[in-house]
């Protein structure tokens, strides 16, 4: 199953970082986000990754084409142009990076993706989260519910227009209802979704979280994977830093993975 990665927008919240980069490639303990969520797919055997990128997108292209090299130590022969690997490390992800368009919206820049993801389900998440949720567990609610899309939702105070959900949690009934009596849960991401999703989005201009969503309500498609962790994005200086304390702290919560050892 294929994880798609929304990567394209301007991160106008924050753009301390994102004049010069952009926002999945902000660092996180010397590391862009991107890599982080990448890894926590990775940690539940999820490694093909489609990155759908826009903005400064030579950015996270140049990142992976040089992934092993930037990672590894090696040995040049400037004269005869051989290199030696010493200390090799790398993921064993593939990963598909596509120019999906500066000003494309997320429902666009999906819809312009589905050649290379395939008429089959897909997971989909944005590029600035993470979270020590249960990705498996949101496939098997997912399944469960019949659903065409299931997001995981979250608990998050503020800003955020709430979700509205059933009396058992399994659907979605509102996308934002700003007084929601279900202790104001939001769209978190880690979507579960299915090639029909695709028919739903009009075109470069359609925004993922709006037309097609009511489109799937409409259809009572839209289910909800109710994750009690931990979940954190990253939309502002504030969020960056917090994050990076929590890096530093070695107790990262959405840090799933082992230490690896290089070869």
């Amino acid at each position: 199953m294929k994880v798609v990665i929304f990567a394209g927008g301007y991160g106008s919240r924050l753009t301390e970082e994102t004049t010069s980069r952009p926002k999945p490639m902000v660092e996180i303990g010397g590391r862009p986000i991107i890599w982080h969520i990448m890894k926590i797919y990775s940690h539940y055997g999820f490694t093909d990754f489609v990155i759908l990128a826009g903005y400064k997108a030579e950015f996270i292209k140049s990142y992976f084409l040089n992934y092993f090299m930037i990672n590894s130590d090696f040995t040049a022969d400037l004269a005869t142009g051989e290199i030696t690997w010493k200390r090799k490390y790398s993921e064993d992800w593939k990963i598909t990076v596509l120019d999906t368009g500066a000003d494309t919206m997320t429902g666009g820049r999906l819809k312009r993706a589905r050649d290379a993801i395939g008429e089959e389900r897909f997971l989909l998440t944005y590029g600035d989260g993470v979270s020590d949720t249960n990705i498996p567990e949101a496939i098997k609610t997912h399944e469960e519910g019949g659903n065409w899309i299931t997001l995981t939702a979250v608990t998050q105070p503020g800003r955020y227009g709430a979700l509205g959900l059933s009396e058992d949690s399994s659907k979605v009934r509102a996308f934002r209802e700003k007084a929601a009596g279900d202790g104001g849960l939001i769209n978190g991401g880690f979507f579960v979704c299915e090639p029909q999703v695709f028919d739903l989005i009009d075109g470069d201009e359609t925004v993922w979280e709006e037309e097609p969503m009511e489109r799937v309500i409409e259809r009572g498609k839209l289910g909800a994977y109710w994750h009690r962790g931990y979940w954190q994005s990253m939309d502002s200086l504030r969020d960056k830093m917090v994050l990076e304390k929590e890096w530093a702290s070695g107790q990262a919560p959405w840090k799933l993975w082992g230490v690896r050892t290089p070869d």
